[in-house]
C-alpha cells in the first residue's frame, strides 16, 4: 500500500508542501503563511516525473565512437548512447586529465551561469566549482545577464552594487511617497520568485498600501502591462531604449526652469558642473531639452515638462527596472537616473529617491531583516581568465581577440572544453544561430540536468541530476531580499539513475584524488548542519536567536522578526556625508566620474549621455524590420525552467508561444487573434501565435523569454524555430566596453503569417540507445 506524506520544501518561486504518494509526487500545498503563492506550483509533480527526465549516463554517439573533437556540427542531433555511471565519470577523468596537461585548465570554460535550484548546499554551479577548484580550476565569468550593467556602473557613481537588492524598503515610503515614476514598470508577474527561494509573496499588499496612501504611479515604457491597472495613473508610452533621452530632458526642464535642488547637489554629488554643458547644448550645439527627447521618444514635448515639474513638487520615488539595462548602452539610463534623482533632491529622505529593481523578485522593497545565509564554499580559483558573462560566443569564435572591461584589457581564452551545471545558454544567450556555430567550437562539451533541455541536446557528455524534490536542502534568498530560512526536504528518491552533483563529484574527486580537500569529511546531512550552524553564528552576532539545527529542520522554516524601523536608502549618508560617505572615489555620487572618463570608452564616457542604440525604431534597420521586439520575463515559468509545465503550456496559443502586437500592426498585416506567424529578422526566425492587444504601443511586439529552443532541424544553423524561443532573433554585442552587458531589448524584427502546414515544438527527448 503507497504511503501518503507531506514534507516541506522550496523552490525560486515559493516555499510548499510537497505532497507523495509512494514515490510520486501527486501535489504541491502552498506554504501556510503564504497569501498569495505562485501559480507556478501546480507544475511541480509534472516536472518531477516528465518524460523528458533524463534516466541514465548518455554520450553522444560520435563522441563516443571517436573521442573529442568528434563530428561537432552533429552536436543537437546525433542520437545519445546510454552509459553507465562509472564509464561516463571515468571518460570525463580521462579527457579532462588529458586536456589540462596539454592545454592547462584555463581552457575549460565552467562559468556555468543560471539559476538552478534553490538550495545553500545543492546550488549546482557552486558544487560544480568547488570540485573544479581542487583540481586546478577553470576560466570563469564575471557578472550576470540580469544585472550587467548596473553591476559595473554602480560601483564608480553609487559605491556599492548591493543597492541592486536594498532599495527603500515600501514600509518607510507608505504616506510619503507622492509620486513614483517607475521606468519599466513594476511588473507584477516578476515578485513570484526571488532566487534561492521566497516564503511568503506579499509585495503586492505593499504596493495597495502605497496606492491607499496616494502614492500615484506613473509608467514609462513601451508596455502599460508592466504596470497593473490598479495601480496606474498614467502611461507614458515612450519608444524602446528612449528613457535616457526622456531623463536628460526632464533633467533639462528642472535645470532651465531652476526647479533642481542645487544645495543637494553642492553637498552630496560631484560632476554637475561638468554635465551642465551637455544637457544646455552649450557642449556639442544640441540642448536636451523637451523638444529634443519628443523626437526621439515619441512622448509630447509639454507631457516632458509637466512631469518635471511634478517631480519636483512632489516627494519623488524613481524607480528603474532591470530590463532597461538588457539594451544597447544599458549604463545610460541608470547613470542619468541617478542625474534626475540628485536634481530632484529626494535622496535619503523618506518615501523619495531612487531605486534599481523595485518590481524585480519578490523580496526587493518588502520590509525585513536578512538573514545571512551560509553557502556551500567553492575555495580559491587558481585560473586568473575569465570573460564578461555574456560573450561567450565571442570567447569561442575568436580565441586571443583583445576586449576591454571595466578599464582593463584582456584576451579571450582557448576553450577546448565547456562545463555547465545550473543553467541553460540555448535559454538566455543572445543570437542563437551564432551561438549554435560558436557551440561547434570545444572538443567536448559536459552537461548535468535533470531533463533534456536545449543544452543537453547539445552536449557531448550528459550526467542525469537530481531535482530540489530528491535530496535534502536549506533555502533562502540568495540576495538576502527575503526573510525566512526554510527547509528543502527530500520528498521522493532520486528518480531512474539520477545523482545528487555532490556525489557525482565526490566519485570524481576520488579519480582525482582530492576527495578529502573536496569532501572535508561530510555527507549530505553534515554539510547542512554545518552551514546551517554557521549561519546561526552570523545571525546571532546581528541580534537574530535560530532555534538548534534539529529544531529548525523539525519545525521546517525560521522567520526573521520585522526590522526595527523602516529603511530609506541613503539616509546615512544625508545626515552626514563626511561620517556616512559612499564607497565612490569622491565620497559621494559621481555625476560625473573621473575614473570612467580615463577609460575612455566612446560609448560609454564619464557622465550620462544619450547614444543612438544598434537598433531600434529611430535606426535605418526600421525601414526593412520595422518592429521593435521586447523580450521581457514569462508569467507561467522562471525563464526556462518548467516551459514543458502545464502553467506554462496553457499560455500558448495553439501550442506557439504568444507574440502581443497592437490592433494596428495586426490589422497592417492582416493578422486575427491566434494566427500563426513567423517572427524573423536577418539572425533567425521563430513561430509565435498571435495575441491582439492595446496594452503596448504601435511599432512593438513582445514575447517572453524562456521557451524552449526546438528548432525544427536539430543542429542546423538558420533553422526555424517552432519553440519561439526569441533569442533566435536578438542582437549578440556588449552594451559597452564598461560592462559588455547582453542587449537582447535592443532588437528589430518583422512579422508575418506562418505557412500552412504549421510546425509545432516537438519536446521529445533525443534518439537514444541502451548501447552502440
Amino acid at each position: 500500500m503507497q504511503q501518503n506524506r507531506e514534507v516541506i520544501t522550496g523552490a525560486h518561486w515559493g516555499v510548499f508542501h510537497a505532497q507523495t504518494a509512494g514515490q510520486r509526487v501527486v501535489g504541491a500545498r502552498p506554504f501556510d503563511l503564504d497569501p498569495q503563492p505562485s501559480a507556478m506550483l501546480a507544475a511541480t509533480a509534472d516536472l518531477a516525473h516528465s518524460p523528458l527526465r533524463i534516466k541514465k549516463p548518455a554520450v553522444r554517439k560520435s563522441y563516443l565512437q571517436h573521442g573529442p573533437g568528434s563530428a561537432t556540427d552533429r552536436r543537437g542531433k546525433d542520437p545519445f548512447i546510454e552509459v553507465s555511471w562509472d564509464q561516463a565519470l571515468d571518460l570525463i577523468h580521462r579527457h579532462l586529465s588529458e586536456q589540462f596537461a596539454e592545454h592547462g585548465n584555463e581552457s575549460l570554460f565552467a562559468g556555468s551561469y543560471g539559476w538552478a535550484s534553490a538550495g545553500k548546499f545543492h546550488s549546482a554551479p557552486k558544487q560544480l566549482h568547488r570540485f573544479l577548484n581542487q583540481v586546478g580550476g577553470f576560466t570563469f565569468h564575471k557578472g550576470n545577464y540580469s544585472a550587467g550593467a548596473i553591476t559595473f556602473l554602480a560601483p564608480h557613481i553609487i559605491g556599492d552594487p548591493w543597492f541592486l537588492f536594498a532599495p527603500s524598503s515600501y514600509a518607510s515610503m507608505v504616506g510619503k511617497t507622492e509620486l513614483m515614476v517607475t521606468f519599466g514598470g513594476l511588473p507584477t508577474k516578476n515578485m513570484q520568485a526571488d532566487q534561492g527561494g521566497v516564503g511568503v509573496h506579499d509585495a503586492l499588499s505593499w504596493l495597495d498600501r502605497l496606492k491607499t496612501g496616494g502614492t500615484r504611479f506613473i509608467n514609462i515604457g513601451p508596455l502599460a502591462s508592466d504596470l497593473d491597472r490598479a495601480y496606474q495613473d498614467r502611461w507614458l508610452a515612450c519608444r524602446p531604449n528612449s528613457d535616457t533621452a526622456l531623463m536628460l530632458a526632464l533633467c533639462h526642464t528642472l535645470y532651465t526652469e531652476k526647479l533642481c535642488d542645487h544645495e543637494f547637489l553642492h553637498r552630496y554629488t560631484t560632476g554637475f558642473e561638468k554635465v551642465v554643458p551637455y544637457l544646455t547644448g552649450e557642449q556639442d550645439g544640441l540642448a536636451k531639452n523637451a523638444e529634443w527627447a519628443a523626437q526621439l521618444t515619441e512622448v509630447p514635448a509639454a507631457q516632458i515638462r509637466q512631469l518635471a515639474r511634478e517631480m519636483a513638487a512632489s516627494r519623488t520615488m524613481i524607480n528603474l527596472a532591470l530590463s532597461l539595462q538588457r539594451a544597447d548602452h544599458g549604463e545610460q539610463p541608470y547613470w542619468a537616473a541617478l542625474l534626475l534623482a540628485a536634481m530632484v533632491g529626494d535622496i535619503g529622505l523618506a518615501g523619495g529617491g531612487i531605486g534599481f529593481g523595485y518590481g524585480t523578485g519578490a523580496g526587493v522593497g518588502v520590509p525585513r531583516q536578512p538573514i545571512p545565509a551560509a553557502g556551500l564554499p567553492i575555495g580559491n580559483n587558481p585560473v586568473e581568465r575569465f570573460i564578461p558573462v555574456a560573450r561567450i560566443s565571442d570567447m569561442l569564435l575568436e580565441p586571443g581577440k583583445p576586449f576591454s572591461f571595466n578599464g582593463g584589457d584582456y584576451q579571450y581564452p582557448d576553450i577546448e572544453a565547456i562545463w555547465w551545471a545550473g543553467g541553460n545558454p540555448f535559454h538566455h544567450h543572445q543570437d542563437l544561430n551564432r551561438l549554435l556555430q560558436a557551440w561547434r567550437k570545444p572538443k567536448t562539451i559536459i552537461v548535468n540536468d535533470p531533463w533534456w533541455t536545449s543544452t543537453a541536446r547539445h552536449a557531448d557528455i550528459v550526467l542525469p541530476a537530481t531535482t530540489t524534490l530528491e535530496r535534502n536542502d536549506i533555502g533562502g534568498s540568495n540576495f538576502l531580499t527575503d526573510r525566512f530560512l526554510f527547509a528543502m526536504q527530500q520528498a521522493i528518491p532520486p528518480q531512474h539513475q539520477a545523482r545528487n552533483e555532490y556525489d557525482i563529484y565526490h566519485d570524481l574527486a576520488c579519480r582525482f584524488g582530492v576527495e578529502t580537500e573536496f569532501t572535508e569529511g561530510r555527507d549530505e546531512m553534515g554539510w547542512l548542519n554545518h552551514l546551517y550552524n554557521q549561519t546561526r553564528d552570523t545571525a546571532q552576532e546581528r541580534g537574530m536567536e535560530l532555534p538548534e539545527f534539529e529544531q529548525f529542520w523539525q519545525q521546517g522554516y525560521y522567520e526573521a522578526p520585522p526590522p526595527p524601523e523602516p529603511y530609506t536608502a541613503f539616509a546615512e549618508f544625508r545626515r552626514d556625508p563626511t561620517a556616512a560617505p559612499l564607497k565612490t572615489p569622491s565620497g559621494c555620487f559621481e555625476l560625473y566620474s573621473e575614473t570612467i572618463a580615463k577609460f575612455g570608452y566612446d560609448d560609454c564616457p564619464g557622465h550620462p549621455v544619450w547614444l543612438e542604440p544598434a537598433e531600434w525604431l529611430g535606426s535605418q534597420q526600421a525601414d526593412q524590420f520595422p518592429l521593435h521586439l521586447v523580450s521581457n520575463q514569462p508569467q507561467g515559468r522562471l525563464h526556462s525552467q518548467f516551459d514543458p509545465g502545464r502553467v506554462s503550456q496553457q499560455s500558448k496559443i495553439s501550442g506557439l508561444e504568444p507574440i502581443s502586437m497592437n490592433p494596428a500592426d495586426a490589422a497592417e498585416r492582416a493578422l486575427q487573434p491566434g494566427d500563426a506567424v513567423e517572427v524573423f529578422n536577418n539572425r533567425g526566425r521563430l513561430l509565435a501565435g498571435v495575441v491582439i492587444s492595446e496594452a503596448l504601443r504601435p511599432g512593438v511586439v513582445q514575447m517572453s523569454t524562456g521557451a524552449w529552443f526546438l528548432p525544427q532541424e536539430p543542429g542546423e544553423i538558420g533553422a526555424l524555430d517552432p519553440g519561439g524561443n526569441v533569442n533566435m532573433v536578438t542582437l549578440d554585442k556588449g552594451t559597452s566596453p564598461l560592462s559588455q552587458a547582453p542587449i537582447a531589448q535592443s532588437a528589430l524584427v518583422e512579422v508575418k503569417k506562418a505557412r500552412e502546414p504549421v510546425c509545432r515544438p516537438d519536446y521529445s527527448p533525443p534518439e537514444i540507445f541502451p548501447t552502440l
